[in-house]
């Protein structure tokens, strides 16, 4: 494969005004699809035409690949890859359909994964079922901070790892990020059991979906490591976004406040503070997504964006709502089809006041 032909289902509106009703993510997929000289823009889908068209005409997209209806696209343009770039409640239904057009060899969907545990499986299964490779827009993988906390990580700096905190944002839109990255630093093991307790008592709706004002998260991972989501007021527990707990010291990786990595360990030569201007260098950490999603796709490798990771964050966050559904330990595997939160907002026994938004 020399040529990579890209289609986009969800152009968004004004990107220079995102919002949690949207963040038109289309046109930083698009920049970064541009960037690389294999790749051509042939088609979008907006079920506004008008956002469709302000996007064909800033990425040079023929009249021809401007639609409404993303399966006429697909007919239409017949894509190599599609980056879905709509609200989570849409993902799994549109991620299904491009699979079974049998025209796609590639789809990069935008985070999180789906609305509703049985939906992330069933993306994950139909892509599996007819070879189409699915990725995940968690491109904080590709940061600095991250790629170096887990070189000083595995080089041993702090020994052995037995925990890894975070205390950032929330458990299900930026804490799908935030939890795979946790997976990250763990070597993508799989969780084996969840418990959580949360608080929601003031709507906080994003992107059409729920999410709650607090939560507080254990788990552990089948080789015994732990895991803490700390969110909401609970955020200053640590002084860094993550924390690696290890047998000789931890490590504190800083995303919000500054860039930076802090090292503390027994050994003193081993402690060090680095710091960086920007998250990545080379371009934007969506740039690197992006060229890792077309990499593995010509080359044949599994990317690190890929499905079955992205399946092991969102299991354990919808595991953590389950938990607080039935008062008690979730063991995995996950055998629920919906969103434990969702389902408590809608049966009245979360009812938190509506935002005055």
């Amino acid at each position: 494969m020399s040529d990579v032909s890209v289609a986009f289902v969800g152009t968004g509106a004004d990107p220079e005004t995102p919002s949690v009703d949207g963040f038109a993510m289309a046109y930083q997929h698009a920049d970064a699809y541009e960037r690389l000289d294999d790749c051509r823009l042939t088609g979008c889908a907006d079920i506004v035409r008008e956002n469709a068209e302000a996007f064909a005409e800033t990425y040079d997209i023929p009249d021809g690949g401007v639609f409404e209806d993303y399966e006429q696209m697909l007919a239409a343009v017949e894509p190599d890859i599609v980056s879905v770039c709509t609200p989570p409640s849409t993902h799994a239904e549109l991620v299904v359909g491009c699979a079974k057009s049998g025209v796609v060899d590639a789809i990069h969907c935008e985070k999180p994964m789906a609305l509703t545990w049985g939906g992330a499986r069933r993306m994950a299964q139909e892509c599996e079922r007819r070879g189409v490779q699915l990725t995940f827009n968690h491109m904080r993988r590709f940061g600095q901070p991250f790629r170096e906390a887990k070189e000083l990580l595995d080089d041993g700096v702090i020994g052995t790892l037995q925990r890894v905190e975070y205390s950032w944002g929330n458990f299900y839109d930026n804490g799908t990020h935030a939890v795979d990255m946790c997976n990250y630093f763990n070597d993508e093991r799989p969780a084996a059991w969840v418990i959580g307790q949360l608080d929601y008592h003031e709507e906080d709706v994003r992107f059409g979906t729920h999410n709650e004002n607090q939560v507080f998260a254990c788990w552990e991972y089948d080789n015994g490591v732990h895991g803490i989501a700390a969110t909401g007021p609970a955020e200053t527990m640590n002084e860094s976004d993550w924390r690696l707990v290890g047998s000789e010291g931890f490590i504190d990786v800083h995303l919000t406040d500054e860039l930076a990595v802090r090292v503390r360990s027994l050994d003193p030569d081993a402690c060090e503070d680095r710091t960086y201007e920007s998250l990545t260098t080379g371009g934007s950490a969506i740039d690197h997504a992006i060229a890792d999603v077309v990499d593995a796709l010509k080359s044949g490798r599994t990317s690190e964006l890929c499905a079955a990771n992205a399946l092991n964050a969102t299991e354990i966050i919808f595991g953590g709502y389950e938990s607080v559904r039935r008062r008690g330990r979730v063991d995995l595997p996950l055998t629920i089809d919906d969103n434990p939160l969702e389902a408590m907002v809608d049966d009245g026994t979360l009812s938190p006041a509506p935002s005055d938004d």
